[in-house]
């Protein structure tokens, strides 16, 4: 009987899942999934590593499953799944960490309500971040969980790169730049070593782009600047969210269209964006599909955010070695990396359109300054490091 880690990743519309076994210093994913369309219509799916479902059923359209009803489905099937192995830990993505958690950490009822505090730095997201590690602690309080932190990654970055041109006191009581998708960035800075030995020692910025999106400039491996700031929404337009806006907007929305604190939070996070902007959808592969001008406005004003955040990232790292895309975009949308990589020519980037166009990793012409590369993420395998490390450290 082998020890096993169970990954919970737990969002606003889903709750997505991993299951690995330890095999003395290896993890092997043994089953991954989700549930999926909560509030809509939800679908459960499980799949073992080689992408065979072993695992499925659907819910009516509009049936009210809610997160309590997707965690007690998916509790269930995990204790049939877990009863051939011994689990030793779960391990939870947090988005938000705050100041004090810069490093993935046990779990207990003190640490969670200092977690709960957090709220409303993400409130679309925390809550249900936190929801699955609530109910462990309630159904079996003796199973080590560990919290892994969105933010812990980018706090390597300068002081300078982490504050606001605001009055010092909010900067110290928490309003910063925090940086999301660390666990991802992390991940990244991992395996680029083995591919790219001199490029992960030097300069790079890697581009997180999926219905969330965002860019971090790395140097050693280490953050130093990234383009999400106090919340998930700065920086990149995303699927629905606007991605960076002047806050003289929200002023006049709020003093001429009258829309308050709750109306602006829904636009900001769920009517804008490539939906917003497309009219059509916040999905890149229905806009990459669409003949409709809309689609085409949506992309070219993704893409040319993109470039401008990469001027910005390669003057933070003064110069550039590498160029890596990752997240659902970034993987599998070769157009999106053509047109980012074209107008990034004036740094010396040269694309090879068959490589792009084929799925090769390196995707640079021999002759091209920087190196472009493409590398599949992956958080749940880094949580499940986090949570290994932190359970021999506590043992």
């Amino acid at each position: 009987m082998a020890d096993a880690i169970v990954v919970i990743n737990a969002g606003s519309s889903s709750i997505k899942f991993s299951l690995f076994t330890v095999a003395g210093d290896d993890l092997d994913l043994e089953l991954h999934g989700q549930i999926e369309g909560l509030g809509e219509a939800p679908r459960f799916v499980s799949r073992t590593a080689g992408g065979e479902v072993v695992g499925e059923k659907r819910w009516p359209a509009g049936t009210a499953l809610g997160h309590d009803g997707a965690l007690e489905h998916l509790a269930g099937y995990l204790r049939g799944e877990v009863s051939q192995h011994r689990l030793v830990a779960v391990g939870h993505r947090v988005v938000q960490g705050g100041l004090k958690y810069t490093a993935p950490v046990l779990v207990d009822g003190p640490v969670l309500r200092e977690l709960e505090q957090f709220a409303p730095l993400m409130p679309l997201h925390q809550p249900h971040n936190l929801a699955p590690i609530r109910l462990l602690l309630d159904r079996a309080p003796d199973l080590p969980q560990v919290a892994c932190f969105d933010t812990s990654f980018h706090r390597s970055a300068p002081e300078l790169a982490q504050m606001y041109a605001l009055p010092r006191e909010l900067h110290e009581s928490g309003v910063r730049r925090y940086g999301f998708h660390g666990l991802s960035y992390e991940y990244i800075a991992s395996v680029l070593p083995a591919l790219d030995p001199a490029s992960a020692s030097g300069r790079v910025v890697v581009l997180h782009l999926g219905n969330g999106a965002s860019m971090c400039a790395l140097s050693g491996g280490r953050s130093v600047a990234t383009t999400m700031g106090f919340t998930g929404l700065d920086g990149l337009p995303m699927g629905t969210r606007s991605g960076s806006l002047d806050p003289g907007v929200l002023l006049y929305l709020m003093d001429e269209r009258g829309l308050d604190a709750r109306a602006i939070e829904k636009l900001i996070y769920e009517q804008s964006g490539l939906l917003g902007v497309s009219g059509i959808s916040g999905d890149m592969r229905t806009l990459l599909g669409s003949d409709e001008p809309g689609a085409r406005l949506a992309i070219d004003l993704f893409v040319y955010r993109i470039q401008r955040e990469l001027g910005s990232l390669v003057a933070a790292l003064r110069g550039l070695d590498a160029i890596v895309f990752t997240g659902g975009i970034g993987e599998n949308a070769p157009a999106i990396r053509k047109g980012v990589c074209r107008g990034a020519a004036w740094l010396g980037v040269e694309i090879d359109d068959q490589a792009n166009q084929s799925g090769a990793s390196l995707i640079s012409r021999p002759a091209s300054r920087v190196r472009v590369w493409v590398i599949p993420t992956n958080e749940e395998l880094m949580i499940a490091r986090h949570t290994r490390r932190l359970l021999k450290s506590a043992g």
